[in-house]
């Protein structure tokens, strides 16, 4: 099946027109333009990525030297959540007709970072990137510090999921502020897949020495081994956060390593095993203490799944014996990340400016204009166009065989045939009327802006 959300002759006339973009002008027709045309993009580098073709999408990206503007805009949407939706939110004339734009902001900042993810795994893919590799880094630290101390795991997993079932009770700013805040916890484990990237790839000192020095990388790796804040124990079961979702996991599978456990693995194996970081790095008294709790970690069955950290093993068992050399001091020009300082000292003092134009201008369009934009936006994230697009194909929610038909109400869980619905019913029953609901509320927002 050869399908496509963008040939290749569109993907090139999407990347040359990308651009940055003040913090202004986020939500205006022009940006949410150019958000329809990084999430096309986005799908169509998963596409290549997952069925191993022609990765046209990253090369165009490279060729065109448009990762910076990428790196420039999942900042710009950071700095927009921090800094100015929490003002705008508590505007008194802040009550919009229609959320989902507004949604689609919030969202943006993990197209983006989705896609980098999807690009980033190719060495050139990191040296396009420049200078901005730098802001990646930083990027990745500020999201992977909030992710080892929990704060983005709290908002997942002790919110009540009946919570917003009373409408009345819950205001759409309040709403918009929950999925805000839950996404944090997605674009963190994101950052995971990025910084190992990174770390596959740095080959700069000023890279390695903001890995190493400034942000003392290893460290927070070895706090989020250590929390493993996508795994829980909730109601005697153990759930870990796979796919987007959490899944309950049977006892024979517990100790699987799943694909972020890697992640973090592989970044640190990188950052303490590589002689040019082993040189910089300071293996002072707390940074070794810290390090050697990986030690209780490091068991047969997790070397086993990646048998790389056999040589890990033995670095902490040397480690643990010997004084390291203090790391030469040397005289470094150091290169500072610029993409959000540059961001936040332009807007200094003119945020609550910024909330009220964008009140005004941005999120109160014309019946017309949200007709127009409903419609795009339903076009791209039609549910059945992405589906065709998978490789594989659908499994059996109860059996796990191919499927062919899928729930009628939710139109998310897939079975082979009617017995094994029926069967999977008590288990399904929960998320089938959350995600109903979910639903249920787009499409409201979506007659409301279509309707004359």
């Amino acid at each position: 099946m050869d399908t496509s959300v963008v040939l290749p002759v569109e993907a090139e006339g999407f990347i040359q027109s990308l651009q940055t973009f003040s913090l202004k002008e986020v939500g205006s027709p022009r940006w949410f333009t150019q958000h329809e045309y990084i999430e096309k993009l986005n799908m169509q580098a998963i596409l290549n990525a997952s069925t191993m073709h022609d990765e046209f999408v990253k090369e165009l990206l490279v060729s065109h030297g448009k990762i910076p503007v990428l790196v420039h805009e999942m900042i710009l949407i950071e700095v927009w959540k921090q800094r100015v939706f929490p003002i705008l939110c508590q505007l008194q004339d802040f009550n919009p007709k229609n959320t989902f734009p507004l949604y689609m902001v919030i969202h943006h900042e993990a197209t983006v970072i989705n896609l980098l993810e999807t690009i980033m795994f190719h060495k050139d893919s990191c040296e396009a990137a420049d200078d901005s590799v730098l802001d990646l880094v930083d990027y990745c630290h500020r999201k992977l510090t909030l992710l080892a101390s929990k704060a983005t795991r709290a908002a997942v997993t002790t919110r009540d999921p009946h919570s917003l079932t009373g409408k009345a009770a819950v205001s759409t700013t309040e709403e918009l502020q929950v999925q805000s805040a839950e996404l944090e916890f997605d674009l963190s484990l994101m950052a995971v897949a990025v910084l190992r990237h990174i770390t596959d790839h740095a080959g700069s000192v000023s890279i390695i020495s903001r890995l190493l020095c400034t942000h003392n990388m290893p460290c927070v790796l070895v706090q989020l081994v250590h929390s493993c804040p996508w795994s829980c124990l909730r109601e005697g079961e153990v759930e870990k956060y796979i796919n987007g979702r959490w899944q309950k996991i049977p006892a024979e599978d517990r100790l699987k390593m799943t694909k972020l456990d890697g992640q973090v693995w592989i970044s640190l194996y990188n950052l303490l095993l590589r002689e040019d970081c082993q040189r910089k790095y300071d293996f002072n008294h707390f940074n070794k203490n810290q390090l050697l709790k990986l030690r209780g970690f490091l068991t047969e069955v997790l070397i086993d799944q990646l048998p790389n950290l056999v040589e890990l093993q033995r670095f902490l068992a040397h480690l643990a014996v010997t004084d390291p050399t203090p790391p030469k001091k040397e005289l470094i020009l150091e290169q500072i990340p610029e993409i959000r300082n540059y961001i936040v000292r332009e807007n200094s003092g003119k945020w609550k400016a910024i909330a009220k134009y964008q009140v005004k201008e941005t999120f109160n369009p014309s019946e017309s204009d949200l007709r127009v934009q409903a419609e795009r936006l339903a076009q791209t994230y039609n549910l059945d166009v992405i589906e065709s697009l998978l490789p594989d194909k659908p499994k059996c929610g109860s059996c796990g065989k191919d499927a062919a038909k899928r729930c009628s109400r939710c139109q998310g869980e897939w079975y082979c045939r009617r017995e094994c619905q029926v069967k999977h019913w008590p288990k399904h029953k929960n998320a089938c009327q959350l995600v109903t609901e979910a639903t249920e509320k787009i499409q409201r927002e979506l007659r409301i802006s279509t309707s004359a």
